[in-house]
């Protein structure tokens, strides 16, 4: 993979920037708000407290570290696209797959590449937006 200048960052990445080499990484990542409520959401997912501390403190790392991207009213128009992909693809953007093409939508509207640890869940959308296993 060549260096990108700029990227957003799928959640996966975000919970394996520990394990991902950097030299992957642009120079410039920014994260889907989406990732956030992802993200927070996983707080509440455990009972384990040690569990719930380490997912803590990922959350707070990331909010201090990226700039977040807006699902905002572009990334709106963009779902659109991204929905009729999906479902052309016969495939149903439902449940937990929905937040990945919330997020997919963020990209686009950005014109942004997406990282991400699992392409195959991108794969009926990889015609819009540049989709880049890490």
């Amino acid at each position: 993979m060549s260096k990108r200048a700029r990227a957003l960052l799928d959640t996966s990445v975000v919970v394996d920037l520990d394990i991902i080499d950097e030299s992957q990484l642009p120079d410039e990542c920014s994260i889907a708000t989406i990732t956030l409520a992802e993200l927070s959401a996983g707080l509440h997912a455990v009972t384990d407290s040690i569990l719930r501390a380490a997912r803590q403190e990922i959350l707070q790392y990331v909010e201090s570290v990226f700039q977040s991207v807006p699902f905002d009213s572009e990334a709106a128009r963009a779902y659109g696209r991204v929905y009729a992909a999906v479902r052309a693809a016969g495939q149903r953007p439902r449940g937990g797959r929905a937040v990945d093409f919330f997020i997919a939508s963020t990209a686009l509207s950005r014109g942004l590449p997406l990282l991400t640890r699992n392409s195959v869940d991108f794969a009926s959308v990889a015609n819009l937006v540049e989709i880049v296993s890490v």
